[in-house]
């Protein structure tokens, strides 16, 4: 665990070699579904040691058509991430989308995350740098691990080392992502702690229908060889019933099918670690 991610961590007793969890609904979607969420994985990563950050957006800027689901309304949103994070004791992020949000959305959570298609943005990473929050950088889907020291550097030379790297897969053909393992290593080699986003790197954008896609079945493939390759945490979008999830449930985990993948994970972890 990362020093300036070990103070977040209050709510369980972990082994210092387990791996972090980042995990909630893609979107805040009403209180009851987020509620569910955060109770049911606060609950499976106290009683396994693992680490546990929730994740939702308070609003999806990335649509692929102007008639999906964006959010409730930031304000109504942001409120019920705060209500998690005071309710249950947890460390939450969520993702900004322009340099003004950064400081509004700082005074809530604990981590700000930088979605891949901005991973380039220099205002928008000055100005989560300056809120001396932990900057989470995903990589984008156009870019090499290596490339990625750039986008960690300007957060440092802003005046903040708290800085970590999501891998989320590449680019492939138009319709497809596919993860590069190497990308592991070469971000860890930046320094930083590194994440591996295991349900949007299934994603299987540009679809004709409007709704990304995505190809949920691989999420424990995709996590197992991120825990052998040396991933420092895991990112994974879950939902109770995902076929009704208003953002990205064709690639996230069912809620119920959580706790038997973290138990193996957690053997893989053991036996990569001795």
């Amino acid at each position: 665990m990362n020093k300036f991610l070990q103070p977040l961590i209050k709510h369980t007793t972990y082994d210092p070699k387990s791996f972090f969890l980042i995990a909630g609904p893609c979107v805040v979607e009403n209180k009851e579904n987020i509620h569910e969420v955060a109770s049911t994985v606060k609950e499976i990563c106290s009683r396994l040691g693992i680490p546990y950050i929730f994740k939702a957006s308070y609003r999806k800027a990335n649509r692929t058509s102007s008639n999906s689901f964006t959010g409730l309304g930031d304000e109504e949103a942001m409120a019920l991430i705060s209500e998690i994070k005071s309710n249950y004791h947890l460390p939450v992020t969520t993702d900004i989308h322009t340099a003004p949000e950064a400081a509004w959305a700082a005074e809530t959570v604990d981590i700000l995350q930088i979605p891949a298609f901005l991973c380039r943005q220099t205002d928008l990473l000055e100005a989560a740098a300056a809120t001396g929050k932990i900057v989470n950088i995903k990589k984008g889907q156009f870019l090499s691990g290596t490339s990625m020291k750039f986008a960690a550097e300007k957060v440092k030379q802003a005046g903040n080392e708290k800085v970590m790297l999501t891998e989320r897969g590449n680019t492939f053909g138009y319709q497809d992502l596919v993860v590069d393992y190497r990308n592991i290593a070469w971000m860890k080699e930046i320094g930083v702690p590194v994440i591996m986003d295991c349900t949007h790197s299934l994603q299987q954008p540009n679809q004709t229908a409007g709704v990304t896609g995505g190809n949920p079945a691989m999420i424990s493939t995709i996590a197992s060889a991120a825990i052998a390759t040396g991933a420092d945490g895991l990112f994974i979008e879950t939902h109770p019933n995902p076929a009704n999830a208003k953002s990205d449930g064709a690639n996230m985990l069912q809620l119920d099918q959580l706790e038997d993948l973290l138990k193996r994970l957690l053997r893989i972890r053991e036996a990569v670690t001795g």
